[in-house]
């Protein structure tokens, strides 16, 4: 079976596979590098090909799909590399994985890919059943409503526009639209164009289009050059390591950056008032920073006070990663978030709300596809894979051992590591700068591990749901092997 998969991964023998339990013994014993620097040469070469044509200052290295499996990835110049940053956390259950080729191995499910329908105005007669059957069977308690969209930040954006809608309507007392709201809203003017805004965070990362990028603030090269709109930016905290050793300092963090929340409310209430706030239960791209239970409690009573709207951002954190479907479930929140928005391990993106936030007109929240059915069948696979094979008690089990692996590494290299943080297998560690996080993050590569960097200093640890604890014994091994080397 194992040279089925490793050496002949045609789609026929993947799915005469697909019907079996996937098991991690069709893997490769551990990663395997070839080249002497990765990218190899033929990443290099097929670099230089799309170089002609599209940018690639980003790209790492390129990936044989057709090879990867599991939690492995395999690049075109042969290296095997354990992938613990799996596509910017989007990947729920590693590579090429049996039963996600059994979707779309009947003919009924192929039409759905093929003719993929502008779902706001002629959806399939069976997206009403999935709708309820595959989405609203995860939504967060308390929140019935699903609007479905592409990605992470047209997910946001849309929320921005369905919180602002919400938000005029609690003023005009939803009595009908005026002629001058009609009218003005056409120039950008008030009050059919009304001066509002998001609140969000330093660290934020929310997106790249125009709204969401207004309230992302993770690194300059996101933003620069691209106009911003003026809305309130308040403090995260940014906590002390261990915990529990550092209790009175993290909760003044949490009390401080509260109060600072509080008083932009104040302060934008006369030019741009605060219609809503947004925050990450973990802040991702920006660093990995965490705030606890109770900073997020009392940020949601601070925004039922002042009759704004939370919006929670589980875009990085949904799907199973933290132990619990939702992140924001760790919290012990009073009552559900007025907004969740989601995409990356879920496939498509979209966000639940409740009934206040669907707006009553249409085409007021739209576009052409709005979502994609051929993803959700894809998600219905997946949420069948994790209760079956209970991949969040997996998570958890996996998460203990590598994040008490990363304690371990932070007391043998103090002069090195630091501030290790996160839930499940959502974990993040801290390097001296940014200089060093670079060089071990590289290095890591090199030793056939895939991961990444958040912030300015920090190492994340994004694995599918199917890591187990000999792959975080693997990660860790090779990651000894790269601090000792320093």
């Amino acid at each position: 079976m194992r040279s089925l998969w490793l050496n002949s991964l045609t789609r026929q023998g993947l799915y005469r596979l697909s019907t079996l339990k996937y098991s991690t013994s069709v893997e490769p014993k551990e990663p395997v590098v070839k080249t002497k620097s990765i990218p190899g040469p033929k990443s290099v070469e097929l670099k230089k090909q799309l170089d002609s044509v599209q940018a690639t200052g980003t790209i790492q290295f390129f990936a044989d799909y057709d090879k990867s499996i599991g939690n492995y990835i395999h690049d075109v110049d042969g290296n095997i590399l354990l992938d613990v940053y799996t596509q910017i956390s989007s990947v729920p259950l590693g590579y090429n994985h049996p039963r996600l080729f059994n979707v779309f191995n009947n003919e009924q499910n192929v039409k759905t890919l093929i003719n993929r329908p502008a779902l706001g105005v002629f959806p399939g007669k069976e997206w009403p059943e999935k709708l309820h059957s595959v989405l609203q069977s995860i939504a967060p308690k308390g929140l019935n409503k699903i609007t479905t969209m592409m990605c992470g930040s047209c997910s946001n954006e849309n929320a921005y526009k369905a919180i602002f809608i919400w938000y005029q309507n609690k003023l005009r007392g939803n009595t009908p639209l005026t002629d001058q709201e009609r009218n003005s809203c056409m120039i950008n003017i008030p009050p059919g164009a009304p001066k509002l805004s998001i609140l969000s965070f330093k660290g934020a990362f929310h997106g790249r289009t125009l709204g969401a990028l207004s309230t992302t603030h993770s690194k300059y090269i996101h933003k620069l050059d691209v106009p911003s709109f003026d809305w309130p930016i308040a403090s995260f905290p940014q906590y002390k390591y261990p915990l529990e050793e550092n209790v009175a300092y993290n909760k003044k963090e949490d009390e401080k950056c509260l109060s600072e929340v509080q008083d932009l409310i104040k302060q934008y209430a006369s030019k741009v008032p605060v219609a809503g706030v947004v925050v990450e239960p973990i802040q991702s791209e920006g660093g990995d920073n965490e705030a606890s239970p109770e900073f997020f409690q009392s940020l949601q009573a601070i925004c039922k006070k002042n009759g704004i709207a939370l919006l929670i951002d589980e875009v990085q954190t949904g799907g199973g990663s933290t132990g619990k479907f939702w992140c924001h479930e760790h919290f012990n929140l009073d009552g559900p978030p007025d907004v969740v928005t989601f995409s990356k391990k879920l496939q498509l993106g979209g966000y639940f709300h409740n009934d206040d936030f669907a707006p009553k007109e249409p085409y007021r929240i739209f576009n052409t596809w709005m979502g994609d059915p051929g993803k959700v069948l894809l998600l219905e696979e997946i949420l069948k894979v994790i209760q079956e094979d209970s991949l969040l008690a997996n998570v958890n089990v996996a998460g203990k051992v590598l994040k008490e692996g990363l304690l371990s590494l932070e007391k043998e290299f103090p002069h090195i590591l630091n501030s290790t943080r996160g839930r499940g297998t959502f974990l993040a560690v801290n390097c001296t700068n940014t200089k060093v996080r670079d060089q071990i993050v590289g290095a890591l590569k090199l030793h056939g591990v895939q991961t990444g960097g958040c912030g300015e200093i920090s190492i994340r640890f994004r694995p599918a749901l199917i890591f187990k604890e000999y792959h975080a014994n693997i990660v860790l091994d090779r990651f000894r092997q790269v601090l000792k080397a320093i």
